[in-house]
């Protein structure tokens, strides 16, 4: 058996790539055709395929919710051909489209998403909501707090940065739930991004200086916190993450898998610890990579990104895809 600081050494990287290309490529078909379910399930059922293509024993710690209500890539489900084997155990955190609405009306920032690490290393979060707060690299240690206000939040990161608080630009999803967040950012008078959808790429974006995202703020489902601290903890930044429930059936799945403080706020290697692979494929063109393209020759071409913890790798990847 591999020891596990070989794990990912030996196997994954653009393995990785693969997988979120072949999701990205067949979610891509169904880019505004108005449903959202079919161009899930067409990157659910590309995704699984591709990783049961791989020599791994892998564990979906995030996926797309429990056994009975997801028939493809639920929690706890082994993928892989070498899980009867010896092949190295991982902890696989994905969303094969991320942001179904998104590509069903053909919008921006659609992504196909995946992190894997060391089996115990990535947050087993259920599927409900959590309060996010998330800055680039750069500044001081817990320079973001979630028991702090929207503005001395805002104001801790400005003065970091230099600039007036009004200088700083927000990244929030455009949901009524954030109707006092984006109040008290109008009051400071921040620039605000809102968003409709596809919050990993929302909280990314504050790692690239292009983007001109300082923050992310806001709630959104926890399984996506953990994959976007997943790439944090490949390019830098913090990030800040509190389970937050809507009602006792909520509070009892959080239980079963394992959260005991259900006010706990988790940081960025409480969220992926150990080493980290991260992959993203554009479904649809975005701020962080290009949609999927099918040319006149009928070649597909696809632009990803997959990025390591331990070395700090950061890789760009365009592919074609030929039929």
């Amino acid at each position: 058996m591999p020891k596990s600081s070989d794990i990912l050494e030996r196997v994954l990287v653009l393995e990785m790539v693969r997988v979120t290309e072949a999701a990205a490529v067949s979610a891509a078909k169904l880019i505004g055709r108005g449903d959202e379910k079919a161009a899930d399930a067409a990157a659910v059922e590309a995704m699984r395929a591709a990783l049961n293509g791989l020599n791994i024993c892998g564990t979906v710690v995030i996926g797309e919710g429990e056994r009975d209500e997801a028939p493809m890539l639920f929690i706890g489900e082994k993928v892989g051909r070498g899980c009867e084997g010896e092949s190295p155990e991982i902890d696989i955190a994905l969303d094969p489209l991320e942001g179904t609405t998104i590509t069903a009306k053909a919008g921006a920032n659609a992504l196909a998403v995946l992190a894997i690490a060391e089996k115990g290393n990535l947050l087993n979060a259920p599927d409900v909501y959590m309060d996010k707060l998330a800055v680039g690299p750069g500044y001081s240690d817990d320079i973001i707090d979630l028991n702090k206000s929207v503005t001395e939040n805002v104001t801790a990161v400005a003065k970091e940065k230099g600039v007036d608080p009004a200088e700083i630009i927000v990244c929030v999803l455009d949901r009524p739930r954030h109707e006092k967040i984006i109040s008290e950012l109008r009051e400071i008078g921040c620039g605000i991004m809102l968003i409709p959808d596809g919050d990993v790429a929302g909280v990314i974006a504050t790692t690239d200086e292009e983007t001109t995202v300082d923050m992310y703020m806001g709630s959104g489902g926890a399984p996506e916190g953990v994959l976007a601290a997943a790439a944090l903890r490949c390019v830098g930044g913090q990030f800040k993450g509190r389970l937050t429930f809507r009602n006792d059936d909520e509070r009892k799945r959080a239980h079963k898998w394992g959260i005991e403080d259900l006010d706990k706020i988790y940081d960025l290697k409480e969220l992926a610890k150990g080493d980290v692979i991260f992959a993203a494929t554009g479904v649809t063109d975005g701020s962080l990579l290009e949609g999927v393209k099918k040319r006149r020759s009928g070649v597909m071409t696809t632009e990803s990104v997959v990025m390591r913890a331990s070395s700090g790798t950061v890789r760009w990847v365009k592919s074609e895809h030929r039929a």
